[in-house]
């Protein structure tokens, strides 16, 4: 039996394979709409595991194995042995027995490589501290739908460089993009990832600058999960990064802006802006849906 392939970092694909899989997104959108979505995955169940709570991942990843036949099992961190102190080797052993493929929100990144790597199943990261590979599907999917391949363009990330900006960093790698992360010192993304991006990425501290021409501005809350008590903080330093009407108008005359969402309207991005009748949020956080539905037909053979 051949190892599973499993999902961790957007590294994991090639970038024919992420042009492909959202090709097949956009195709099993529109076949969910026409009523006409395929049974592709019947029979087949997934393990949720989450130590993170969520919104999106969950109802995106159960809701889409239903459509496609399948089944989801959620499990918290304090419904399972894993919350008791159980090795996470252990669990994946045992749970990867049981069903076909696991998903895995949490906190530590190598906790997710701990469980692929003893699970016999493929295993997709559903967000760790360090990257949020399916929220990029997703977000690449909401570009091709609206403005068309992605390479050669330019993508403006703004605010604290977290795991979602990571994870547009490994997309400019994939996918040939130049990616701008403005952001203030000490916020700066991964220093060993800025350095493997090469000339796909850079750090501007001016978001002006940074903005200038972009064709996609992409923003998240200014504190995640674990960095609460820093909110107060985080907002003085990163108030000029807020995605406002004054930065879009720098960027391209067609540029789109993206939030991974929940967002915290008039924060890191104002409330016109989440509004407007013209924005991809909605679009794209439905997209996380379908995304994942071509990401686990994928690593299934399906």
């Amino acid at each position: 039996m051949s190892a599973p392939r499993h999902f961790l970092t957007l590294m994991d694909l090639s970038a024919d394979e992420i042009r492909a899989l959202i090709n097949r997104a956009i195709a099993l959108k529109a076949q969910h709409r026409a009523g006409t979505a395929p049974r592709s995955l019947e029979g087949k169940v997934l393990a949720m595991i989450f130590t993170k709570a969520s919104t999106r991942t969950r109802v995106s990843f159960e809701a889409g194995m239903a459509q496609l036949g399948g089944s989801a099992l959620f499990l918290s961190g304090q419904d399972t042995q894993l919350g008791r102190g159980e090795p996470i080797e252990d669990s994946a052993r045992v749970i990867s027995s049981m069903v076909d493929i696991v998903m895995i929100r949490t906190f530590a990144h190598a906790d997710v490589e701990d469980f692929a790597a003893h699970s016999s199943v493929p295993v997709i990261n559903g967000l760790t501290d360090d990257y949020h590979p399916c929220q990029i599907l997703a977000d690449l999917q909401t570009y091709v739908e609206t403005r068309g391949d992605i390479g050669g363009r330019k993508v403006c990330w703004l605010g604290d460089g977290n795991n979602v900006c990571h994870s547009w960093m490994n997309a400019a790698r994939q996918l040939d993009f130049e990616l701008v992360v403005a952001c203030p010192e000490g916020y700066d993304p991964d220093p060993a990832l800025l350095a493997a991006c090469g000339q796909h990425a850079r750090i501007d501290r001016d978001p002006a600058s940074a903005v200038e021409g972009a064709h996609l501005l992409v923003t998240d809350v200014w504190a995640s999960m674990g960095q609460e008590s820093e909110q107060a903080a985080r907002e003085t330093v990163l108030a000029p990064y807020q995605l406002n009407r004054a930065l879009l108008d720098r960027a391209s005359s067609d540029a789109l802006y993206m939030h991974c969402l929940p967002a915290h309207r008039g924060e890191e991005i104002t409330a016109e802006l989440m509004d407007a009748p013209d924005s991809v949020i909605w679009q794209e956080a439905e997209n996380r849906l379908h995304a994942q539905k071509a990401l686990m037909e994928l690593l299934l053979g399906a």
